[in-house]
């Protein structure tokens, strides 16, 4: 057994139960569906695909993010224990939650002298933070220590790549990330915007594709060109989607058939409440490791 606590937040999109079998335990954010407040807590008290459908009729979200208080009352547990945390956040590039942690792991340094509370940025979202965490899970499993681990972290966090396409610009536009006329436009174009995460752990549009199958395959392609030996890639491949299994399946029987090599089967995953508040239904998303994601 580790001496040390390896954590995250809801927002890695991985189940309950894969988290559990990791022995990664995480924190919550919060969102809100039509101003009643709710736990992102992997389905349990909102199943998503209720949260889903309730977005599809018109409820309007919004999303809060884990606050100092709350962190504090995440960690103090583990610390009270005698363990030492190394806890990754979503990434700065989409949410402030990271200031959030490092104020509290000041406070509890204070409180705690004799334990090392690490804090790392993810510079990751969605099942791509999740990948990461499983990565870091098998190195502390393997040994590792939490100092060694933190820098493994920071060294290769930037290697994780993250695709996303959408085929109902609404969410996008109505947080945002799209102009009202350029999701009309791509409406009644029928585009599907592919995006990425950068360096900074920003997402950011990338290419318009029209049409849905046109996506599908430019995705797919993108792990060609992008991932580690190419099409000779052998390591883990997540994917997440919201409410749309079917497309996020022609994804995976793609990626499958164009990496032999793949360390398993592809694993689908759900984009969690806080993720899918601002996504909406109809987005899915491709992680894998390979090339450094640079300026």
């Amino acid at each position: 057994m580790s001496d040390y606590i390896l954590s995250c937040c809801s927002t890695a999109d991985l189940s309950r139960e894969h988290l559990a079998s990791r022995n990664i335990p995480c924190v919550f954010f919060h969102y809100f569906l039509d101003d009643k407040e709710y736990q992102d807590d992997l389905g349990q008290s909102m199943p998503l695909d209720k949260f889903y459908q309730a977005m599809a009729d018109g409820a309007m979200t919004k999303t809060a993010q884990v606050n100092i208080s709350e962190y504090l009352d995440f960690f103090t547990p583990f610390l009270e224990q005698g363990k030492d945390i190394l806890h990754l956040t979503l990434s700065s590039g989409i949410s402030g939650t990271v200031n959030s942690a490092r104020n509290a792991a000041a406070i509890a340094r204070e409180r705690y002298p004799d334990r090392k509370i690490y804090i790392v940025d993810s510079l990751a979202a969605s099942s791509g933070y999740g990948l990461l965490m499983d990565a870091l899970a098998d190195k502390r499993d393997e040994g590792m220590d939490i100092d060694a681990l933190r820098d493994w972290a920071e060294e290769n966090k930037l290697r994780l790549h993250h695709w996303f396409f959408s085929t109902d610009l609404t969410f996008f536009v109505r947080g945002g990330r799209i102009s009202k006329a350029a999701g009309a436009f791509g409406g009644m174009l029928n585009i599907c915007p592919l995006m990425n995460v950068d360096y900074q752990g920003r997402l950011i549009p990338r290419e318009k594709i029209r049409t849905k199958k046109k996506v599908i395959q430019a995705i797919a392609d993108k792990m060609v060109q992008c991932a580690d030996n190419g099409t000779d890639y052998d390591g883990k491949c997540y994917i997440s989607n919201s409410a749309c299994f079917e497309d996020a399946r022609q994804v995976a029987d793609l990626v499958e058939a164009k990496f032999p090599k793949l360390n398993g089967k592809v694993l689908i995953n759900d984009i969690g409440t806080v993720i899918g508040s601002h996504t909406g239904p109809g987005t899915v998303a491709l992680f894998f490791w390979g090339k450094k994601r640079e300026n």
